[in-house]
């Protein structure tokens, strides 16, 4: 099994519950770990972390108990090896649509002889080569590495059955993307989305692969239903913005109830 299956055993079957990070802030990863989130998701594709930053990312996180999930943009070599190197427990690329690119993100990621990743042992992925053992550290890495494809297009979903076919990749379901791509851009709750995010789940677990996604809380209950194994349920802009905008909207409650009173007292005092 790999980290994710592990982390879902671990936690009885149940989904999985994390928070993703779009730029570095150990503060906002470690409130997470205090608040019981099991997963961070580092985001690369859209997101300016560094592959340092993501390194440091994964080893806060790693003291919290927590998984690590990077997101590169793509299946490139430098970007998948230098994704596995920071050492994360799940390594994920968005918009998969064909099956040659779940090949690539396993060529780059496992070492031989089921890929042919470059051999550095030194790197945090092998605890720095402290202790020697590095081929048995790279069969361990090679078993416990999670590989994520994100399937959030039309064309992906046209595909599915082939895409969720190929070994050793499990599968992460995009809403937001996937509603745009069908035609429903910002309904991620939809009929046709959460029916064609329902047939990527039955294809995943028809395969035996894991399936992640993330979304908001007003589709919680969809994607929980499905029985994902992992969901991202919030991020650090996310939380940033609605507690700024709570705070906001409270003050300005009260500021009016004041200027109200204030008012009434002057429309009072004039009656006098």
């Amino acid at each position: 099994m790999n980290r994710l299956q592990q982390a879902v055993a671990h936690n009885g079957g149940r989904t999985l519950l994390g928070a993703a990070l779009y730029f570095y802030d150990p503060l906002f990863l470690e409130i997470c770990a205090e608040l019981g989130y099991q997963a961070v998701w580092i985001e690369m594709e859209h997101g300016h972390i560094t592959f340092a930053q993501a390194a440091d990312l994964c080893r806060m996180a790693a003291g919290t108990g927590m998984l690590t999930m990077i997101r590169i943009p793509d299946t490139q070599r430098a970007n998948v090896l230098k994704a596995a190197e920071c050492g994360p427990d799940i390594l994920d690329v968005p918009m998969v649509e064909q099956p040659e690119q779940m090949e690539e993100l396993r060529k780059y990621a496992r070492f031989a002889p089921l890929g042919s990743r470059g051999i550095f042992s030194v790197s945090r992925a092998v605890q720095y080569g402290v202790g020697g053992q590095i081929k048995a550290k790279q069969n361990a890495i090679n078993a416990d590495l999670c590989l994520m494809a994100q399937i959030e297009t039309e064309t992906g979903l046209a595909r599915v059955d082939e895409l969720a076919a190929v070994p050793d990749v499990d599968l992460f379901i995009g809403p937001s993307d996937l509603a745009a791509s069908l035609g429903y851009p910002a309904q991620t709750a939809h009929p046709a989305v959460q029916a064609a995010g329902a047939g990527i789940v039955r294809a995943a677990r028809a395969n035996n692969k894991s399936v992640a996604t993330a979304c908001s809380p007003e589709d919680y209950a969809f994607w929980l239903g499905q029985g994902v194994d992992l969901l991202f349920c919030t991020n650090d802009i996310t939380c940033l913005r609605q507690a700024a905008g709570d705070s906001l909207a409270k003050a300005r409650e009260i500021l009016a109830k004041s200027d109200d009173a204030a008012a009434a007292s002057d429309d009072r005092n004039e009656r006098h």
